[in-house]
């Protein structure tokens, strides 16, 4: 069987394909794009035909970077797809324009995927991996997971910097409602009956990722993930970061997080600086791996055995 697997991970508001080595757990080539699927969602309740031919392009243009057949990749889709009313229609046309077949995921999927990749990371940087809490922050949900050595809890949250940020720019009760998820968040937690005091904090996606890259001095165009893996954010970060924006002129914070992303990075910052609050932590450990990863080791790990 060939060892090599192309993986997507079509989420709310990015497009990310990897091309996987499964014999040596290693990442051959990768494509990322904004393609923004959850716009108008929050009003509108469907994915728009403009945002389906944003993510028809950009499969075909992963297609020919990363030299791959769409109709042989494992595709899966997360909460945009989960929340659209026409999200059969959308899949099909997905399908029938490229060959491409995706699935939606639930949030429990989701978040063993993603754990699964993060487990690999933490090894691979030689970080400890028995108890951690992993933050994943997506465009339409944010993913809590606790893992305590060989099991974990997880739960999704309906706390995306896509969704979040629509509705602010309607209602303006952005903090209130963060406020709000607070004490949901905090009655997950509690549920669980454990001591999180020693489980270290881990963060995954593009907030996270972003703000360790400028704290380290990149930009969205030198953007380096093996230097980023493994790095440490804390709050004086966070705030750095919110003042760079409010200081920064659109071509300045575009050149920073990269097109498509200006108008989301200040929301998935208060949505970060939410969980930091929450779990009462000094600092986060910022990891680049997710979802798409994880889809590939499970793929591996399944369907690769010798």
């Amino acid at each position: 069987m060939n060892s090599e697997i192309v993986t997507v991970d079509l989420g709310s508001n990015s497009f990310r394909v990897l091309k996987y080595d499964c014999k040596n757990h290693k990442i051959i080539a990768e494509y990322n794009e904004v393609v923004g699927m959850a716009d108008g969602l929050v009003d509108s309740g469907i994915i728009s035909k403009e945002a389906m031919l944003r993510v028809i392009a950009a499969i075909n243009h992963s297609c020919k970077i990363l030299n791959y057949e769409a109709k042989n990749a494992v595709c899966v889709t997360t909460a945009a797809m989960r929340k659209a009313s026409n999200s059969k229609e959308v899949l099909e046309f997905f399908k029938n324009e490229t060959g491409i077949n995706f699935e939606i995921i639930d949030g429990d999927e989701e978040a063993r995927l993603t754990l699964l990749a993060v487990k690999y990371a933490l090894k691979r940087e030689k970080i400890n991996s028995d108890n951690f809490i992993l933050l994943d922050i997506g465009g339409g949900s944010t993913e809590i997971i606790v893992n305590t050595k060989d099991d974990y809890k997880a739960k999704s949250f309906d706390l995306g910097i896509v969704t979040m940020t629509q509705k602010f720019l309607k209602t303006h009760d952005l903090h209130n409602d963060l406020e709000n998820k607070k004490i949901e968040i905090r009655e997950f937690l509690d549920s669980l009956n454990l001591d999180l005091t020693n489980y270290s904090f881990v963060a995954t996606a593009g907030t996270p990722t972003t703000i360790a890259a400028i704290k380290l001095g990149q930009d969205f165009f030198s953007y380096d993930r093996n230097i980023v893996n493994g790095a440490t954010v804390n709050l004086e970060d966070l705030t750095f970061c919110l003042n760079i924006f409010k200081d920064s002129s659109q071509e300045e914070i575009t050149r920073l997080v990269g097109r498509g992303r200006v108008e989301f990075i200040e929301v998935g910052i208060f949505i970060y600086k939410t969980i930091f609050e929450v779990l009462n932590k000094k600092e986060s450990i910022v990891l680049d791996d997710g979802l798409r990863e994880g889809v590939a080791i499970n793929y591996c790990l399944t369907k690769c055995k010798n």
